[in-house]
């Protein structure tokens, strides 16, 4: 009887434990761009998502490290059903979104969300010249 008592408790630590470290990323206030996006680019369809990862940082000086949690933004995109490229965030506000395109013609691009319609409309520009971007929910 005692060893099923204590083993009660015994698990409550490691479950509070466990619990901890996989809620980091999710406790990041979320911005209107994340998630999942169905997207039309100059008339192909394609998909966009945008999501919070754990990403933390290990930093050794002699024989000592240290670890900090941290999390990061990370975004994607497909074009037309092709391979998904690694999109980066570098600056929003509460309706715009100014994004990097990191495939292997990297470029800018900008969306401006309408919280009314749950749409966001902008451009790419590839080799130049600037094509529309709608994507909604």
């Amino acid at each position: 009887m005692y060893k099923q008592f204590f083993m009660k408790f015994a698990l409550i630590p490691l479950s509070l434990f466990l619990a901890s470290g996989q809620a980091i990323a999710s406790q990041v206030a979320t911005e209107w761009y994340f998630g999942r996006w169905n997207c039309n680019i100059d008339g192909r369809s394609a998909r966009m998502q945008w999501s919070v990862v754990n990403d933390p940082q290990t930093n050794c000086s002699g024989g000592v490290c240290s670890t900090t949690s941290g999390v990061r933004i990370v975004g994607r995109f497909s074009d037309n059903g092709s391979a998904w490229v690694p999109l980066a965030k570098q600056r929003s506000s509460s309706t715009t979104l100014n994004i990097r395109y990191l495939g292997a013609e990297q470029d800018n691009w900008f969306l401006r969300y309408d919280r009314s319609s749950n749409i966001a409309n902008g451009w790419t520009t590839w080799r130049g010249n600037r094509y529309s971007l709608r994507c909604w929910r």
